[in-house]
């Protein structure tokens, strides 16, 4: 069987994803709640291989492509923030021509996957093995099968879907995403160089300010900074500015 969904260059992706998410929008719609009872839902033991407050997640979709005994495997990865965002992109991606659309994805200590039609765990947890063994977070994985006229048998089918799932998550471009902590602190206006001087030193972002403190020469400056660098900002901040300086965190 040919093959019935073309992965385009880097360069038109997004294009392409915006027109297959029109295409295939009115079909998603239809076919969510046979989705949603195919689901498997268990809680995991990995929060994805980082510390408490950070994970390691992928950049960008990618895409890992092949073929076996004739029928072609098609594993498209993104990253996603929780279940509404990996609905969203399963509906981008899965190809309703293909024999089955396969996927499974994790989001902290939670994690989703689904069959579509394979024999009972030859394809979910297998691709859910893939994501846990490749300590990546917040990710989903989509293998699409167009059959190719040959069975592959119940092993064969773990290998096909786990071993494609491996191959396109070892393949793609990972970052280290920290938890923000929202912080704020009152301060007299003479002191706000200092102040922006370290703000800017710790990278924090977000940086806001309020002068409406109902207290004359008083500002509030609220920002947020990586949740392994507070205690060193705070102190940082106490040395170059002020030790009566309150800091406050949401």
């Amino acid at each position: 069987m040919s093959l019935a969904l073309e992965i385009p260059p880097l360069g038109c992706r997004c294009c392409h994803l915006h027109l297959l998410n029109h295409r295939l929008s009115a079909s998603f719609l239809t076919t969510a709640a046979a989705v949603n009872k195919q689901m498997v839902t268990t809680a995991s033991s990995s929060s994805g291989g980082g510390r408490a407050g950070e994970y390691t997640t992928i950049k960008e979709t990618v895409t890992f492509e092949k073929e076996i005994k004739k029928s072609k495997f098609i594993a498209i990865a993104g990253s996603i923030s929780n279940e509404q965002s990996a609905q969203s992109f399963l509906s981008q991606v899965r190809d309703p021509r293909a024999t089955h659309n396969c996927w499974a994805y994790k989001v902290g200590d939670q994690y989703r996957s689904n069959d579509d039609g394979e024999p009972s765990g030859t394809a979910g947890k297998p691709i859910h093995s893939a994501i846990v063994s490749s300590g990546l977070d917040r990710i989903i994985v989509v293998v699409i099968r167009h059959f190719g006229g040959i069975k592959l048998g119940t092993g064969g089918l773990v290998r096909a879907y786990g071993g494609v799932a491996s191959e396109c998550l070892r393949n793609a471009p990972t970052c280290l995403v920290k938890s923000k902590v929202p912080m704020g602190v009152e301060v007299s206006f003479d002191l706000l160089g200092g102040l922006y001087h370290q703000l800017q030193s710790f990278q924090v972002e977000d940086i806001k300010q309020d002068y409406d403190t109902g207290k004359d020469g008083i500002t509030m400056v609220s920002f947020k900074v990586d949740f392994d660098k507070v205690e060193k900002l705070e102190e940082a901040i106490k040395t170059h500015c002020s030790r009566e300086i309150v800091f406050y965190k949401q």
